[in-house]
């Protein structure tokens, strides 16, 4: 077994401040990076910052944290962008292309947090560079593992996991004794529904689906934790940042959110990652790596919690676990149209086309049809990648029409 992740230290940080780029700086890890940003200024300087297509906000974040580069994703909002930064010395750019501009620009720390198949190319970009790249998006493993992987080894980059199960698994993983690793164990909140039948789920409503009940996430975030496919894409993740073997990772549900993922050795041992459930954590580690830094996030008092309690996950209940799980043994293609297909599905979730429980029965069909058309071959390369991406998607919104009208 071999870890993905380069866990070898850099220098120490310097006096100098660490430069940042932050892709997608305006939804829940963008900003959570930005406030801990305002609190040690002295340490970091913000180089660019990237949105989808809030301008409003990117305009604020850029002003307030003097960027040098702002970029907004649609580019429809350009001028927008361009009159919100009128005076303040700050480029203005959008688009695609734009997106991998501010990646590729010389900052030495990227926060990965578009969130998915949308931040794969920029995330690849800063990865090819041979930048360290702090990865929130998890789509850019699950989708294209092996190729984001040898971009990474190729030029030498360095790949911190932001996810709090990851960055607890990377916290506690004892790389000199990797052969003595056991399994893996990610814990996972069970989410808004974990105690509904699936008669009360097939009405749920998105504002229900996204209310969780202990992390500060964006909707499609939110709704994976619903469905516990963002449980499934972190195994697919877990499975090519750690180097372990598919039945080396275990799930287990965790309802108190504060052991955020162990690691189990063959001696017996099992070592666990505690801390409250605030983003601004792992986002540290990595910010600071391979020091730490301070964070305002509020301090485990165990007395207080009193109870820790686990269950195994619910397969039948919640099959958007099971489709991941499947995925990853199957390989292939598999984990990219598995991607492709939820994200077209909790998108028409969240738009009240289709319901709750549509989307893991569409991520279904979706991958039972690609596979009869004979997309079932690994991608070689981001030609392919994004060519599958596009063929699931295009057969995922044909089942959506359908459950549609």
């Amino acid at each position: 077994m071999s870890i993905a992740v380069d866990t070898n230290p850099a220098e120490s940080s310097s006096k100098a401040p660490k430069s940042i780029c932050v892709l997608g700086s305006t939804g829940s890890v963008g900003t959570s990076t930005l406030d801990l940003v305002a609190r040690d200024p002295g340490r970091f300087q913000i180089d660019a910052l990237t949105a989808n297509s809030n301008v409003d906000l990117l305009a604020k974040q850029a002003r307030d944290f003097g960027a040098r580069f702002a970029v907004v994703a649609n580019p429809d909002k350009y001028q927008d962008l361009k009159d919100a930064l009128a005076g303040s010395g700050v480029e203005a750019a959008a688009g695609a292309d734009a997106l991998n501009e501010a990646a590729d620009r010389d900052s030495e720390f990227v926060m990965g947090a578009i969130v998915g198949a949308a931040g794969l190319q920029p995330t690849l970009t800063a990865a090819k560079r041979g930048a360290c790249v702090a990865l929130a998006n998890k789509e850019c493993l699950v989708s294209a593992g092996t190729v984001f992987l040898e971009a990474v080894k190729n030029a030498g980059a360095t790949l911190l996991p932001v996810d709090s199960e990851h960055n607890a698994i990377f916290q506690v993983l004892e790389t000199e004794n990797h052969e003595a690793v056991e399994k893996i164990i990610l814990t996972a909140s069970g989410g808004p529904f974990r105690t509904w039948q699936k008669s009360r789920m097939e009405v749920a409503t998105p504002a229900q689906a996204v209310a969780h009940p202990n992390w500060s996430m964006g909707a499609k975030i939110s709704v994976d934790s619903a469905t516990l496919m963002n449980k499934g894409l972190e195994v697919i993740e877990a499975y090519y940042l750690f180097g372990v073997e598919p039945n080396q990772l275990e799930v287990i549900v965790h309802p108190q959110s504060v052991i955020h993922s162990m690691v189990a050795y063959t001696d017996g041992s099992v070592l666990a990652q505690l801390g409250s459930p605030d983003m601004r954590i792992p986002i540290a580690h990595t910010m600071a790596w391979p020091e730490r830094m301070a964070t305002p996030s509020p301090r485990l008092d165990l007395a207080e919690v009193a109870q820790l309690t686990f269950e195994a996950p619910d397969l039948e209940r919640f099959p958007a676990l099971r489709l991941a799980l499947a995925a990853l043994q199957t390989g292939g293609a598999a984990p990219t149209l598995l991607n492709a297909a939820n994200e077209v599905g909790v998108a028409a979730f969240l738009g009240e086309e289709v319901g709750f429980l549509d989307i893991a029965a569409i991520v279904e069909e979706t991958m039972s049809r690609a596979l009869s058309q004979g997309l079932d071959a690994a991608p070689a390369n981001l030609e392919d990648v994004l060519m599958l991406d596009q063929a699931g998607r295009v057969i995922a919104s044909e089942l959506v029409a359908i459950r549609r009208t």
